[in-house]
């Protein structure tokens, strides 16, 4: 599931959901973190109820007790909304043997904090955990984005359908204005055959279709690329051939 913070929105105040048991120790949490400026949306006491107010609340952060003297730990939870919501959390404990922050580390958390700790030492985590975790989204939010945007073609090429780039092994292969038409619209779709008509109207911007035109365009094209990467679909139109096997 995708990440619940708004990346680079950092001038808002952050949601905080406190996990802990001892109820005392809960409330002055919850009155150290108002001062610094961030906000409770509910203290849970148990493992279920923290994921139940993951889920409910969606807290852009969790401080998370990992006694919670329960059978479920506060590991149990954040195993859970870690892979459901991932939503970053700081484990707080009294235990720091090597056994507990191994398992600890399971669940990926942004910072580990031994009971008794500072204010200062805590608001440095949360900014810390945040600052990374929007930094690790956002990066994956790029790369998953120019995924998308990349079409891996038959014979090393690909086609950079952002940009209108297309490239053989990583080199870019200069293209002319009507054949870089013919690559946006053929490849729109990649799946499906383009007709000659709406690849004529696109290009040309005509409406009567010219047989020579398009066949110069692409004997051309084809000597440029050494290969013929678009498929001739039984008069029907075109495909653009996809690389099947992408190791």
């Amino acid at each position: 599931m995708k990440n619940n913070i708004n990346v680079g929105n950092r001038d808002n105040s952050l949601n905080v959901l406190i996990v802990e048991d001892e109820i005392i120790l809960a409330l002055a949490i919850e009155l150290s973190l108002q001062k610094m400026g961030f906000d409770v949306c509910a203290i849970a006491t148990s493992a279920p109820k923290a994921i139940a107010y993951a889920k409910e609340k969606k807290p852009n952060i969790i401080l998370m007790d990992i006694n919670l003297n329960k059978k479920e730990t506060g590991i149990d939870a954040a195993n859970v909304i870690w892979e459901e919501y991932k939503i970053p959390i700081i484990f707080l404990t009294s235990f720091a043997d090597d056994e507990t922050l191994k398992e600890a580390m399971v669940c990926q958390p942004y910072a580990y904090l031994v009971k008794p700790y500072r204010d200062e030492e805590l608001k440095a985590s949360i900014n810390t955990a945040m600052h990374k975790h929007e930094y690790i989204f956002k990066t994956k939010e790029a790369k998953e984005e120019k995924n998308q945007n990349i079409l891996y073609l038959e014979e090393g090429f690909t086609f950079d359908r952002a940009k209108s780039f297309l490239y053989k092994n990583d080199n870019k292969i200069e293209l002319t204005s009507n054949e870089n038409k013919f690559f946006d619209i053929i490849t729109k779709n990649p799946g499906d055959i383009t007709p000659f008509e709406t690849l004529y109207a696109y290009i040309w911007g005509e409406d009567a279709y010219n047989k020579g035109k398009f066949r110069t365009l692409l004997y051309r094209l084809r000597l440029k690329l050494g290969i013929d990467i678009f498929e001739n679909m039984y008069e029907r139109g075109y495909k653009i051939k996809i690389r099947k096997n992408l190791v």
